[in-house]
């Protein structure tokens, strides 16, 4: 079996609990894995302690100087009372482990749930949050991420499922002008926006990685963290027709900028990172699709349906992109 089109195939349950006993746990036997498919998450029962949760990371996906970097972030912000789930530290200080040639990270054990962001007080709260977050962010960039881009996000995995066929033939030169004129419409809003700051991002800002409790929100994963612009951590919270996000923006930016400026020219951006979030998603798949676990999670990719409906949806982003953006009152 070949190990780069199907890296966790050795990873087995032995493999799991020898790596947490090598580091000092008891664990009682009991592993249950959780929904991630980039890596693989899983909560370990402890003899005597409550369970914790092991990260294996997918190899050759990100440098261990990469890892590090996400490491020493979260670190930061909890060093600074926010309120994100860092990874536990072994003798002093190491967060990155290794065992039987897999990297893996352990963290304490989170409880709450996923939120519905559906109030104004819950949006102000989480303008606060992310607010906090980029202002740790700001103080220094990462070396070893990379940042999200028109190049990173939209042409290189555009180019890449063009040239490996995951387009159907009869679809082929329909999507391709269609990626053209969409990461044309891209550059433009780059272009209206301006020069914009580069921070250092959570990255993957949507309601799944985010627990709500009495105490308010946490993030329980950066393993997207990159250097981009503020708006990329802040248009995932949004939803609904153009007045609903209008209303939204407004209460996200009223608690956010309690802590951390927003240049507004990043509204610009909004439609324009949508967009390559979109194009990026879908070779984000393709280029895992030898993984076992991506076809059972996914069953609709790479039909011709699929396909149809990206089209679709691309067009419908290129006429947002050729709107005004957001607006909203300074």
């Amino acid at each position: 079996m070949n190990q780069d089109l199907t890296p966790f195939s050795e990873l087995s349950p032995d493999i799991i609990l020898s790596a947490l006993e090598n580091v000092g746990y008891d664990c009682d036997g009991h592993l249950l894995a959780l929904n991630s498919y980039e890596n693989r998450v899983y909560q370990i029962g402890l003899e005597k302690s409550e369970p914790i949760i092991a990260k294996f990371y997918r190899p050759k996906r990100w440098t261990n100087d990469a890892i590090l970097e996400e490491h020493q972030f979260t670190q930061e912000l909890a060093d600074n009372e926010i309120p994100v789930v860092c990874p536990l530290q072994f003798n002093g200080h190491k967060t990155l482990l290794e065992s039987d040639g897999f990297r893996f990270a352990v963290f304490s054990k989170q409880g709450g749930r996923v939120p519905e962001i559906d109030s104004a007080e819950k949006l102000e709260w989480m303008g606060r949050f992310i607010g906090r977050i980029h202002a740790t962010g700001a103080l220094k960039p990462f070396k070893s991420r990379p940042n999200i881009g028109i190049k990173s996000f939209g042409e290189e995995p555009s180019q890449y499922l063009i040239n490996n066929h995951f387009i159907p033939a009869d679809l082929s030169n329909t999507y391709t002008g269609i990626i053209e004129h969409a990461l044309s419409c891209v550059n433009q809003c780059y272009e209206r926006a301006g020069k914009i700051k580069s921070i250092r991002l959570h990255g993957d800002c949507y309601p799944g990685n985010i627990l709500w409790t009495d105490a308010g929100p946490h993030f329980v994963d950066f393993d997207d963290s990159r250097m981009g612009p503020a708006i990329q951590d802040l248009w995932m919270l949004l939803s609904g027709d153009r007045t609903e996000m209008t209303h939204q923006i407004e209460h996200l930016l009223a608690g956010y900028k309690t802590f951390y400026d927003f240049n507004p020219r990043e509204l610009h951006l909004l439609e324009a990172l949508r967009t390559l979030r979109l194009i990026h998603y879908s070779a984000w798949i393709a280029k895992r699709w030898d993984d076992p676990a991506f076809p059972m999670a996914f069953p609709w990719f790479n039909t011709a349906r699929y396909w149809q409906d990206r089209i679709i949806e691309l067009r419908e982003q290129i006429a947002l992109m050729e709107e005004e953006p957001l607006y909203y009152l300074n």
